[in-house]
């Protein structure tokens, strides 16, 4: 009986998640994925986010992108493993999967108006640091596997030289950009509209990138798209179903005192249980700002919640498991850990002053 209640636990947590997130978060997410590993130029990626980059350049920009993407930790996965494959650096690569989930703006603006413009505060200047930080210090251990990775990183599968016309040009010119507005449009209508406009919309730019493919990309660079979108569907879409299985089940097995028995009081080990909460107990981003305050209202410490909002959109299960295919178990070691640490810490600090 007990087994069957915990596979039920999990399978509805994953029939949530798929209902919730696959076909307007997840689904652009992969498109966009595969676009940038099909027809981005290498050069382009390592450019900016190179391991070769100084970091006053890399850094700034990965953390302003991820500021600009109100996505889970979840739906960045795809993005990252898209940069990742294409020659950004490991560093910049981790902020910019830490950032957007944590930091994004949507993220910041609900948690102040919710929680409080000192919690929200502390939120963004820690987690900013704690993505640069963290960067950094994966890119320092990691730094000979790092350039290997970055020269073995995958070229343009197809040619993105378009032919001169004359009836087109700016178009023609500039159909990389369009193309990937267009892309992020879906991802951004999908994940912050509801109701109807929702879908009228998406359909709407479902039209504009299927005109954008038609006319000024080649059948060999669509192919190459969509055939890349499928490379990266396979690697991640079944991780991501494990992961919220278990944390279904995970989820299930925590006594209904939990939050006051454990977390009540601002002390090292319920800021630790604050953030292995966060990680077993995975929301979507924005959805982690009302259950927090909720574990308030149920007796929750300051620090504790601190250290639950820095960690729960940040990382999970399922984004674990996803990461470490495309990083490996050193690394993904490595960035759970110093988030697990970092977090732990910012948390009692924080319950200390605030109290």
């Amino acid at each position: 009986m007990i087994i069957t209640n915990l596979f039920i636990a999990g399978i509805k947590a994953v029939i949530e998640y798929a209902s919730a997130h696959v076909l307007t978060c997840l689904v652009p997410a992969f498109f966009i994925a595969g676009a940038m590993s099909a027809l981005l130029p290498k050069e382009k990626i390592t450019q900016y986010l190179g391991q070769k980059v100084p970091k006053y350049k890399a850094y700034p920009l990965s953390v302003i992108a991820g500021l600009l993407l109100a996505v889970c930790s979840c739906t960045i996965l795809p993005l990252f493993a898209g940069i990742k494959k294409k020659g950004a650096g490991i560093g910049p690569a981790l902020a910019f999967l830490y950032t957007a989930p944590a930091t994004n703006i949507m993220a910041i603006l609900f948690t102040g108006s919710v929680l409080g413009w000192n919690l929200a505060l502390a939120r963004i200047i820690l987690s900013v640091t704690f993505a640069i930080l963290i960067g950094i210090i994966i890119s320092t251990i990691f730094k000979k596997e790092d350039m290997e990775e970055e020269k073995k990183a995958t070229p343009a599968l197809v040619s993105v030289e378009v032919k001169d016309t004359k009836k087109l040009p700016f178009f023609q010119k500039h159909r990389l950009i369009l193309f990937f507005i267009t892309l992020i449009a879906i991802l951004i209508v999908g994940t912050r509209v509801n109701g109807y406009l929702r879908y009228t919309s998406i359909l709407g730019l479902i039209i504009i990138l299927a005109i954008l493919t038609k006319l000024f990309f080649t059948k060999e660079e669509t192919k190459a798209w969509l055939s890349e979108t499928w490379i990266f569907t396979k690697k991640i879409f079944p991780l991501l179903l494990g992961g919220i299985f278990v944390a279904g089940v995970l989820t299930a097995l925590l006594p209904q005192n939990f939050l006051a028995t454990f977390m009540g009081k601002n002390t090292l080990s319920a800021n630790l249980i604050a953030v292995l909460f966060g990680v077993f107990m995975y929301f979507p981003t924005l959805v982690e700002v009302p259950m927090a305050k909720m574990f308030l209202g149920l007796g929750m410490a300051k620090g504790p919640l601190l250290a639950y909002l820095l960690a729960d959109p940040v990382i999970s299960l399922a984004s674990i498991l996803v990461v470490r295919k495309f990083i490996g178990n050193k690394r993904t070691l490595v960035y759970a850990g110093l988030i697990i640490v970092f977090t732990t810490i910012s948390g009692l600090i924080y319950g200390v002053i605030v109290r």
